[in-house]
């Protein structure tokens, strides 16, 4: 068993559905066959048991009811009677009370049968020389004799009916199981075809890369079509996981080349001859020490980004009302940039709250308002506005600044995006924010657009879900 187990599990999914679906319609026609070969049987003894009893009834009768003296010499007269009902391979005959033969009229069968007696009580089956007989034996009493009536029927008609249905019903058993067995193997293929071109398409990816997909047929809507779907999707999430890594590390070290680059510079020139001179010491100190306070703020966002982009942000369902969060964070950026002007425009027709951590819309909100004072250029006017629509909170911030070009917008969010890259890095830009503020917002199923005109200005609308009104009291 254990082995038959081993072999079963070595094999092919193909031959496993072959051999068992041609395991269970054996069994079940095994179980059909035998139950209908059974009832079959039966119904055509009982049916021979049936006849034979019902022409001993009708002998019995035939003697009974005459209205004249019956004795041994009329029992022998009435071989014409019991020639009339007489059928074939079957023997009927009267012996009396002591065993005697009186009368005897038999059709195809051996004469030695006619005088071999039976023991036999009531209704029996026996076999001799091979051969199935049914024996029924009654007494018969009249007014003048008292004997008994044997009626011996061979059951050779019954046997070739009883073997020609086992032949066909078990002939046709075996070729249902045959040819369940073919179409269990072309259904098998079938179904497992969509599964091979999955493997297939594997192999071909461990070959060729993430690019191959598993075909599909558009019509096809079964579980394996899903399966193909799902892998096909996720398919494009590894390679576009794996380009944004790509990315990102070509992005990152680029990024950290120049502060690297910049310290060992500096760190040379110390070395060689700037360490004798104040002058020299104390511009390069300065210059290292700026570069580290960038590789420091650099590396911060990239764990960040990282953080995020794993989805370990802890999301928390807290309800805060937006308005104070965007006042809090404008009072703070008019103290840090006190030459900036910052207007806030409340179109709220009566207070909201929004299911996000407030720290979390703060940092988006710096983030944001940070961009819009590095990229006002001469303008130093900031607009924010705060509105809702529907079910749910916007609040839009606008500088008027060097824009962002109509074909680069959708890139804005990409990491280490700049839109003036030698203004960005003179500003201590590493291009992460926006990035960090987009996959922060995607977590809690908002979302946030920009739009720009080149030269001109710059919007960032914030959109949040699942507002909640607050009833004043």
């Amino acid at each position: 068993m254990n082995r038959f187990q081993r072999y079963m599990k070595q094999l092919p999914i193909r031959w496993k559905i072959t051999i068992w679906s041609s395991l269970v319609l054996f069994v079940l026609f095994v179980a059909y066959n035998s139950v209908q070969y059974y009832v079959m049987r039966t119904w055509m003894i009982e049916q021979e048991e049936r006849n034979i009893q019902e022409k001993m009834k009708e002998i019995q009768a035939y003697f009974s009811e005459q209205p004249f003296f019956v004795g041994r010499s009329e029992i022998i007269n009435s071989s014409g009677f019991i020639e009339k009902i007489n059928e074939t391979n079957e023997l009927i005959r009267v012996i009396d009370k002591d065993g005697a033969l009186i009368v005897a009229v038999a059709t195809n069968l051996p004469r030695e049968l006619l005088i071999t007696p039976v023991e036999s009580e009531n209704l029996e089956h026996v076999k001799v020389n091979g051969k199935h007989y049914l024996i029924h034996r009654e007494p018969v009493i009249t007014n003048g004799f008292i004997g008994y009536i044997e009626i011996i029927r061979d059951l050779k008609n019954y046997e070739r009916l009883r073997g020609l249905i086992f032949l066909v019903t078990w002939s046709a058993g075996a070729g249902a199981i045959l040819l369940s067995g073919v179409g269990g193997m072309l259904i098998a293929k079938q179904l497992l075809a969509p599964i091979q071109a999955l493997t297939d398409t594997m192999k071909r990816i461990k070959m060729r890369g993430f690019k191959e997909r598993v075909p599909q047929d558009k019509n096809q809507k079964d579980e394996i079509a899903d399966l193909s779907n799902v892998f096909n999707e996720m398919m494009d999430d590894v390679e576009m996981s794996f380009q944004k890594q790509k990315q990102f590390v070509e992005d990152a070290s680029h990024e950290l080349r120049t502060p690297i680059s910049i310290l060992e510079g500096h760190l040379k020139l110390l070395n060689r001859w700037g360490k004798n001179d104040p002058e020299v010491l104390e511009e390069s100190l300065k210059a290292s020490q700026q570069e580290v306070e960038r590789l420091k703020m650099l590396v911060y966002e990239l764990l960040e980004l990282t953080r995020l982009e794993s989805d370990r942000l802890e999301v928390v369902e807290d309800l805060v009302e937006p308005v104070h969060v965007v006042e809090d964070v404008i009072k703070k950026f008019t103290l840090l940039h006190p030459d900036f002007t910052f207007t806030f425009t409340n179109h709220l027709k009566e207070p909201v709250k929004v299911a996000i951590a407030e720290r979390h819309l703060e940092q988006v909100l710096i983030i944001l308002m940070d961009n819009a004072v590095k990229y006002s250029s001469h303008s130093t006017t900031v607009e924010v506005t705060a509105n809702n629509e529907g079910n749910q909170f916007t609040v839009s911030i606008k500088d008027y600044g060097i824009g962002v070009p109509q074909e680069d917008l959708q890139k804005i969010f990409d990491r280490f995006y700049r839109v003036d890259k030698a203004r960005s890095r003179e500003k201590g830009g590493q291009g992460l924010g926006l990035s960090i503020a987009k996959r922060m917002v995607d977590n809690y199923n908002g979302s946030i657009v920009a739009d720009s005109v080149e030269g001109e200005w710059t919007n960032i609308t914030v959109t949040l879900n699942a507002v909640h009104q607050v009833n004043e009291t």
